[in-house]
């Protein structure tokens, strides 16, 4: 790992109790004045304050104790690459309370983060800016002079000095607004006082918006603010906060603290959201839904998105973690208790089955790496804070905390919860904090259990045989390291407390047998299983942990599979543990093609989705051999009877589940080449482009990619062409995603000539590159070319924020040579990007596992998918 950057936090002499904060932002020259006033405590004489504070400019500063004379700051020492400045005093400051007064000037910056500059177009076409902040983690001190760390709590009086025809909003509702005495053109808004708070959460926002608003059962007044004419588009989002809100007062036994929440869409924003508390910013795709024009995936995310940042108002706002290492809690609870959210507003989307897909084999792919980390990491300087917002810290938390909820029972973990947050409400936890109060509810010995899923990286692998004797099976486990790698072969083996859940065809929806493995190897014996029944280990897909059975055991599962006796989650995690078994080298990959080939009569939207993903990424890999077509031929073979089956058109009674799915597979037929599947998207296409049929939101996207990976020079031309007239940033992303698919070189690099573009923007020129690397060999290489190319423009663009991390995994993730590791490697030596550190070291680790992958089964891969086309031999 990196050596870690000298550091220290913020000393305690002097602490804020209250922020009174006037900012006065010009949305011309890109420039902003600022006037703190703080109530501050001196806790032990010193003559000087040190705070944070970064690219501003201070003109004066003083101190006046309280009831006493002012004093005038003499000296500012600015320590940029620490982020800090220091007040130095000509005499001392006393203990005791007092005004802390400094001016001060800033740029309104268009990095995306502090207080920066988000560009929009009016309805007329004008080009506009908007003034928003992004303060997580560290920099509130781009905006205000202030001590910005999460421990240092204190109420905020806010107020804006903005143009009398802008929208003005901030964290908490408005009190006053009123004309500014020194222009007739702007007003003066100020807002009420905040609850104690951490600086990282503070928010305001100025520009030009429309709104819809509701008051949820509880009396809370909601509001979501769209861009100017596209109210509408804010309804769906309304309505799931306005049963979100009601759902986690209920669920944490605690109200919303504050009068007011406001859920706005931002048009330049890096991340898909932020929990600032009563001002949640969004993606414009993370919040607005046009009934026309969106598809049901874009739904799913709003609802997700909108009970995510919902669930940090308690979780992360009330309480606040004590420092940036325990970020994880705050994420991964949030990123767990939005699918429970979300399942209580639509229990038809399914929604638990497919985290199983999206977060915890995610995580569980990256856990296996050497280069993973635990999910809770020390860390001190800024740069190493953005590193942690990784699938680690969000997935995988919300992985061990969904095992966490089945381990304890949903009773005591609510009882467990309320505890926590009346116990720290408006102040600062730590990690350990929420298991004692879960222990207090359940009984269990929770610290123990849970220190061992998060103060160690990595899961186990849990080996089992079983044995028959007479009317009962013996079974044996043990438990090792799970390593991308092949089998761990480390000195001493970290250990696991895994509770472990075991169902037979007996009830396969029912533990027959639930225990907690705290030791290497352990033999159970399940009674009444006769010879013939199937065992199967965790179930549900909720031990964050995969299983490798023994081959009969395994041999008995495969019928479940084709007749679907095997609930859906447990069908996906079976598939899922054998597909990366594979590719970690202990089984062959050809005998999980043959299991693949089981799911024929699948009908479960998420597993299609994980099988689709594996055969992804199985694709990329043998696209670097000469028998890429025939692995395009297996893709046909296992997903046409499900095309059929579905059809283009949606039947009477479908619902969320089947459009989704209908759009996976139209799509991964399409780019396959399936011939009957192209030619209707070239129809369809064609009277879509024409105006006489507009396709339906859900077929866009598998139209999209299948016309272009098939297209040429024209096809692209439409396609920008279509981009262009798209209103809704929605379509704009569907059409960045896609349009990589294309294969020509030429057009290939005309691709990534329009990601840097001014035509999409900063956050999305990421998936565009990311959609060219991840679609072809000749993609690959010219991304990766043109990252090279342009990296001082996107480093600067991105520089300190985990989009940064996202362009590189996404950039070199495919490739699969050797001498491709020591080239990436060598690059960012020369190329340091330091929030991208263990980023860089993850890639480089997947491009070798992936070349051992190639060397290792490609050539037992190519005679099997050789074999299944050849006619059986006579006898």
């Amino acid at each position: 790992m990196p050596e870690k950057r000298p550091f220290e936090r913020l000393p305690a002499e002097v602490s804020p109790l209250n922020y009174g904060l006037c900012l006065k932002p010009d949305l011309v020259d890109f420039t902003f004045e600022g006037k703190l006033e703080a109530a501050a405590q001196v806790r032990q004489a010193t003559n000087q304050i040190v705070m944070n504070c970064a690219d501003i400019d201070i003109i004066t500063a003083s101190y006046a104790p309280e009831g006493d004379e002012e004093i005038h700051a003499t000296g500012f020492n600015y320590q940029n690459e620490d982020e800090k400045v220091t007040l130095s005093f000509p005499s001392t400051l006393q203990k005791g309370t007092g005004t802390l007064k400094i001016d001060f000037v800033g740029e309104l910056n268009d990095k995306m983060k502090g207080f920066y500059r988000s560009k929009y177009t009016t309805p007329s076409g004008d080009t506009r800016y908007a003034a928003v902040t992004q303060f997580e983690a560290t920099d509130a001190r781009r905006a205000f002079p202030c001590w910005d760390e999460p421990a240092i709590k204190a109420t905020f009086d806010i107020s804006l000095v903005v143009p009398k025809d802008r929208v003005a909003l901030s964290n908490m509702n408005v009190t006053d607004r009123k004309p500014y005495p020194d222009d007739e053109n702007l007003v003066e808004v100020k807002f009420a006082r905040t609850p104690v708070m951490s600086t990282y959460l503070v928010a305001f926002v100025v520009g030009e918006y429309d709104f819809v608003e509701t008051r949820s059962s509880d009396g809370v007044l909601v509001r979501v603010y769209t861009p100017v004419g596209k109210a509408e588009q804010g309804k769906f989002a309304l309505e799931v906060a306005a049963k979100t809100l009601p759902f986690y007062k209920d669920y944490f036994n605690v109200p919303y603290p504050l009068p007011k929440i406001d859920l706005i869409a931002i048009a330049d924003f890096a991340a898909g959201a932020m929990e600032n508390w009563g001002l949640v910013t969004y993606r414009e795709t993370a919040l607005l839904i046009d009934p026309k024009n969106s598809c049901s995936s874009s739904r799913q995310w709003v609802a997700l998105v909108v009970g995510h940042e919902l669930a940090h108002q308690w979780f992360g706002n009330l309480v606040t973690m004590e420092w940036w290492t325990h970020l994880w809690l705050n994420e991964g609870f949030a990123s767990w208790i939005e699918y429970l959210c979300v399942d209580h507003c639509f229990p038809e989307y399914d929604i638990w089955t497919q985290f199983v897909s999206a977060d915890y084999t995610r995580a569980q792919e990256l856990d296996a790496l050497d280069n993973s980390h635990p999910i809770e990491v020390s860390v001190g300087h800024p740069s190493e804070v953005d590193e942690i917002f990784d699938a680690i810290s969000y997935s995988k938390g919300a992985s061990v905390i969904r095992m966490l909820h089945d381990y304890i029972g949903d009773e005591d973990f609510r009882k467990g919860m309320h505890l926590y947050l009346t116990r720290f409400q408006q102040r600062n936890a730590a990690t350990e904090d929420l298991w004692e109060s879960l222990e207090k509810s359940s009984g269990k010995p929770i610290a123990a259990v849970m220190s061992t899923w998060t103060k160690q990286m990595g899961f186990p692998l849990i080996y089992v045989e079983a044995e028959q004797q007479e009317e009962d099976k013996v079974l044996k486990l043990v438990q090792k390291k799970f390593c991308a790698s092949g089998p761990y072969s480390g000195e001493d083996c970290p250990l696991w407390m895994v509770p472990i859940s075991i169902c037979t065809s007996d009830d396969p929806s029912c533990a027959k047998m639930q225990v907690l493995m705290d030791k290497p190897e352990l033999t159970l014996v399940l009674k009444d299983v006769k010879p013939g029944q199937w065992v199967k280990l965790n179930l549900g897909t909720v031990g964050f942990y995969r299983t490798q059975y023994s081959p009969d055991m395994l041999e008995s599962l495969i019928p479940a599979i084709q007749d679907l006796s095997l609930p859906p989650v447990d069908r996906l995690g079976l598939q899922n543990d054998l597909f990366s078994l594979a590719r970690a080298g202990i089984i062959s990959t050809v005998d999980v093609l043959k299991v693949m080939e089981a799911f024929v009569n699948e009908p479960n939207y998420t597993v299609w989705s994980d099988l689709s993903c594996n055969l992804g990424i199985l694709s990329t890999l043998l696209s670097h051999t000469d028998f890429y077509e025939e692995i395009q031929v297996f893709v046909k073979d296992v997903f046409s009877p499900i095309g059929e089956r579905l059809g283009w058109d949606p039947k009477p009674g479908e619902g969320h589940l089947d459009a989704l799915l209908r759009g996976l597979v139209l799509g991964k037929l399409g780019k396959a080449g399936h011939k009957a599947t192209l030619e209707e998207a070239r129809r369809r296409f064609k009277d879509h482009v024409e105006g006489k049929h507009i396709l339906s939101a859900d077929l866009r996207s598998p139209v999209y990619v299948t016309v272009l990976k098939h297209g040429d020079g024209a096809t692209l031309d439409t396609m920008l062409k279509l981009h262009k007239q798209a209103d809704m940033q929605e379509e704009k992303n569907r059409i960045e995603r896609v349009l990589g698919a294309i294969s020509q070189p030429e057009l290939i690099q005309k691709v990534l000539t329009f990601a840097l573009s001014e035509e999409v923007r900063p956050q999305d020129t990421v998936s565009v590159i990311g959609g060219v690397a991840g679609s072809s060999k000749q993609g690959r290489r010219a991304a990766w070319k043109f990252v090279k190319d342009n990296w001082e423009e996107l480093y600067n663009r991105y520089q300190g924020g985990f989009l940064i991390s996202r362009l590189i995994k996404l950039s070199v993730d495919g490739f699969a040579i050797d001498k491709m590791a020591a080239e990436v490697k060598a690059f960012f030596e020369t190329h340091p990007a330091p929030s991208a550190e263990r980023t860089v070291q993850q890639c480089c680790e997947n491009i070798l596992l992936n070349a051992a992958w190639l060397n290792r089964d490609a050539e037992s891969i190519h005679q099997y998918l050789l074999q299944r086309k050849a006619p059986p031999a006579m006898v």
